[in-house]
């Protein structure tokens, strides 16, 4: 394949407004050199941006708009800053009106910021002059969502949300003291025990972290996003392509664990029992999972169920749950209840397209019943996750349960609706070209609008964190470097025709650290792939873990990098879920899959023997290190190369639940869809046999692996 031609450069006055609004105009290529961004590409997500800039006299517009937008409004729309540095907030008033400062804060108390002596020359705006006073926030605020105020003489108030946020996240207690902390990674809803609904549920998660933590040792379960997929038609298998991120899929809950099952009349309590009679008779099958009659029959169960009357205080909880989660909640359950009234995959009415609409107003009291059974199941998962750490904890874990944040969301699903003032339409995220993906990638997922955010003061944002991290000791965040920089792709072009639009990483990774330093918890950031290395130097030093995998940790040479060359600050793992367990790549059934998918760029075997020598590599240094004697079996392999873990400082090792049973087939094939069950494999082992919940505490491939860390204590 040839270079395309690069598109010339941009004029001056258009790369500017680019500047002035986050779009890159050039980007470095995965073949070396510079690539310009086209001029229609950054016209169209300028656009995507709210800012027009099609013609001449449009784009000099824009960018007197650009710089006029400060000096038009009081405060900015949101302050975020460190709480151990000071920093500056600059007011803008009617020129030569006094102005006074105060920050609320959020427990209580308020304090007068002081003015700082600078002078900055008025600026004529609509024909007024408008000065600039600049007020000094001191360091010590405490952490919090507070709130600025300015008193302007003869102009009224203004406020604006002041962020208070760690310089650095400090890692969780239990993590200080010196020794690596370990635990499996799991993709729940293929864990199956012998009570599941043939898919891994809420109540296994909390067996598999009292087991593991009271049994094995262990301090973590790291799982997949359990973000909420569609509640009628065909549900999507894909976690990481969910309709809500905040929110959770209904299909992890177990009917039998809520409360007013138990009252059930004798009749309904049978019809439940026979749905989940029908669907354990599945649990012990190898083959590809289906979540569509798995959510028939909850749906139909939890329906039953939530028509039994809920007692005084179980009412008050509810009630409890829906205030706290507000707006948003109210949102997720009514588009539930409209996807539900309004058919799967049909075109809603114009007018409800729009979440605040008279149409949808009209649509959320005409159906309120539905809304609060979808906000009903909201509240049973969040009191069965509750449970589910609780569990951890009294198994002695450190951490429990580690959540993962997908990149983005479905462009038709709830959050797309209900948080469409700051997610970009015409444009959906991607990645540019690269050697495995020349035409580059599109996600299809509608992207943050970094302005809109920002005016949002970033709370569509925290309240994502924050509900996630309830009920959890850890998030990792999939692809963070999209909190720094994303790939946009204009609708309709290939994905080589996009560009990067750059976010306020210091406010999005800020507010990160804020609500996982309220939760307790431990932020780990997938950070692999073409990273800057200045954004993993920014992520140590802010407290953000890494991502380390044993087969992509090369030297420039490509040789594998000395085990105490390893980042402290990581979770060190040897595989994972886009690449088969260890049993199945050291066997190279990623090159074999690839090449029946008809996904490889080159021969098979030029495929197999780089696979062969990258692996010898890697099986050749633990020999050095005396981890690996010659001849030695798969599983003999497997434990080593998770000694060789050990041998790192790395805070925390991540083993594969995949790994531990001998399991070979993978999770997920990049680049496929239908061609390929992915995120529908249940767990089994090497012979093909499915493995349940109860299977493990007795299986030997599980207690030998989680003895080399037992071991190396």
């Amino acid at each position: 394949m040839t270079e395309p031609v690069e598109p010339r450069q941009l004029p001056e006055p258009l790369a500017r407004l680019a500047g002035a609004h986050g779009v890159a105009t050039w980007y470095g290529s995965w073949r070396g050199g510079r690539v310009e961004v086209s001029e229609e590409t950054v016209v169209t997500v300028l656009g995507a941006l709210g800012v027009d800039a099609t013609t001449p006299e449009a784009v000099d517009a824009a960018l007197l708009a650009a710089e006029e937008r400060p000096w038009r409004r009081t405060l900015p729309p949101v302050v975020v800053v460190t709480g151990e540095r000071s920093s500056s907030v600059r007011v803008h008033v009617p020129h030569g009106a006094g102005v006074r400062l105060r920050v609320v804060l959020e427990g209580g108390g308020e304090r007068t910021l002081a003015q700082e002596d600078r002078w900055v020359e008025p600026r004529v705006v609509d024909g007024a002059e408008v000065g600039e006073a600049t007020f000094l926030v001191p360091a010590g605020l405490p952490l919090g969502w507070h709130e600025l105020r300015a008193d302007v003489e003869g102009a009224g108030r203004a406020t604006a949300p002041l962020v208070v946020t760690p310089a650095r996240l400090n890692l969780p207690s239990a993590l200080r003291r010196g020794r690596q902390r370990w635990g499996f990674m799991a993709q729940l809803y293929s864990v199956r025990s012998r009570r599941s609904w043939g898919l891994g549920d809420l109540a296994d998660l909390a067996e598999l972290l009292d087991w593991s933590g009271r049994e094995l040792g262990a301090d973590l379960l790291l799982i997949n996003p359990l973000a909420a997929a569609e509640p009628v038609g065909r549900m999507s298998p894909s976690p990481y392509l969910p309709s809500s991120r905040r929110f959770v899929n209904p299909v992890y809950l177990r009917v039998e664990d809520v409360r007013e099952t138990a009252y059930l009349p004798p009749e309904h309590r049978a019809r439940v029992d026979a749905l989940a009679a029908a669907l354990r008779a599945t649990n012990a099958d190898p083959d590809a999972l289906e979540r569509d009659p798995v959510w028939a029959a909850k749906r139909e169960a939890l329906e039953l169920v939530h028509a039994v009357p809920r007692s005084g205080s179980r009412q008050a909880a509810f009630d409890a749950f829906r205030a706290r989660e507000g707006r948003g909640l109210a949102d997720f359950a009514l588009w539930c209840a409209l996807s539900e009234h309004l058919g799967a995959g049909e075109p809603w009415p114009a007018g409800v397209q729009d979440p605040t609409s008279p149409e949808t107003a009209a649509l959320r009291e005409q159906l309120a019943p539905r809304t609060d059974f979808y906000a009903w199941l909201q509240w049973l998962a969040d009191e069965q996750l509750a449970a589910a750490q609780v569990a951890a904890k009294r198994a002695g874990m450190a951490l429990g349960v580690v959540h993962d944040l997908a990149v983005g969301v479905h462009p038709e699903g709830a959050d797309s609706w209900a948080l469409r003032s700051v997610l970009a339409s015409g444009v959906s995220v991607g990645a540019p070209p690269d050697d495995f993906n020349q035409q580059g990638q599109d996600w299809s997922q509608p992207p943050w609008r970094p302005d809109a955010l920002a005016e949002a003061a970033y709370r569509p944002f925290r309240d994502l964190v924050r509900t996630v991290l309830r009920h959890a000791g850890g998030l990792r965040v999939d692809h963070i470097i999209g909190l720094f920089r994303l790939w946009w792709v204009p609708q309709g072009q290939l994905p080589s025709a996009g560009t990067y639009v750059h976010y306020d990483h210091d406010a999005l990774i800020g507010i990160l650290a804020l609500e996982a330093h309220r939760a307790g918890a431990v932020l780990v950031g997938e950070d692999l792939g073409v990273v800057e290395p200045w954004v993993r130097v920014y992520l140590r030093e802010r407290g953000v873990l890494g991502t380390s995998v044993l087969w992509f940790e090369k030297d420039s040479e490509q040789h594998p990098i000395a085990p105490e060359a390893w980042r402290e600050l990581c979770l060190a793992t040897v595989t994972t879920h886009d690449l088969p367990p260890t049993a199945g790549y050291l066997a190279h059934e990623h090159v074999e899959l690839r090449e029946r998918l008809g996904l490889l760029t080159q021969p098979v075997q030029d495929e197999r023997e780089q696979d062969a020598a990258a692996q010898a590599t890697v099986l050749a240094r633990l020999r050095e290190l005396g981890l690996l004697a010659e001849g030695a079996g798969e599983q003999e392999v497997v434990e080593a190369l998770h000694r060789y873990l050990l041998r790192t400082p790395s805070r925390l090792v991540g083993v594969s639940l995949a790994d531990a049973v001998g399991e070979r087939r993978t999770q997920n094939q990049p680049g496929t869809s239908d061609e390929y069950p992915n995120w529908r494999v249940p767990l089994a082992d090497g012979e093909g046999r499915a493995v349940l919940v109860e299977d493990l505490h007795a299986d030997p491939r599980v207690l030998a692996l989680a003895g080399v860390f037992a071991d190396g204590r």
